[in-house]
């Protein structure tokens, strides 16, 4: 299992599923006993546990959000991936940034995600760095 294509099919369910709010496609990338971390203090056990993450999440939600992902930076068994999106939950803008680390099994299923994310409300565009 090569764990830098395994976090690019990662980036690309979420990349495609989380505009769609597509829960089925996100959660097939996560092994099904994998956990995922949104807060340190909550995590959602297993498969089943991400789906009413995301379905939690997704309902909250009127327009499809705009998302961008790094390209994943991978060692060894694990990924760490930045990201910015903007959500519109309840019509409103919520802009959130952050980084996922991703571990996968053998199989290239995320064993474990802990996101570790900043939020502010308000639609605010991923700026670049100036050179």
């Amino acid at each position: 299992m090569d764990v830098r294509e395994a976090a690019q099919r990662w980036v690309d369910a979420w990349t495609a599923g989380w505009p769609a709010q597509d829960v089925e496609g996100i959660a097939a990338r996560q092994a099904p006993d994998g956990d995922h971390y949104a807060s340190m203090f909550r995590p959602y056990r297993g498969r089943d546990g991400l789906r009413s993450y995301l379905t939690e999440c997704f309902d909250e939600e009127t327009r499809p959000a705009e998302v961008w992902f790094a390209e994943p930076l991978v060692d060894g068994d694990t990924a760490a991936v930045e990201y910015w999106a903007i959500t519109y939950p309840k019509g409103e803008p919520l802009t959130i940034s952050g980084v996922t680390l991703l571990r996968f099994d053998t199989s290239g299923l995320v064993t474990q995600a802990r996101d570790y994310s900043h939020v502010r409300e308000g639609r605010f565009p991923r700026s670049h760095p100036q050179p």
